[in-house]
């Protein structure tokens, strides 16, 4: 068996380091960096969808009150 030269050690740290990172990113198994994203973004689009779905209501109820000012105003 041969002993490994400056550079082919240098390149078994670099791809420790690397997979290191690779299952910080990923998760081993229970998730990782991008499974975190992924929850936070699905409960951002919740919360969009819920507000935009305010707004609809809020804007449904401006113009009930606007028309019936109308028709109180004209009487």
């Amino acid at each position: 068996m041969r002993m490994m030269n400056e550079f082919e050690a240098q390149v078994l740290s670099d791809l420790c380091v690397l997979k290191t990172q690779m299952i910080n990113l990923t998760g081993d198994g229970n998730g990782g960096r991008i499974a975190d994203l992924e929850r936070r973004m699905e409960c951002h689009e919740q919360n969009w969808q819920r507000a935009k779905g305010f707004v609809a209501a809020v804007s449904v109820l401006f113009a009930v009150i606007e028309v019936a000012v109308e028709a109180w105003h004209r009487h």
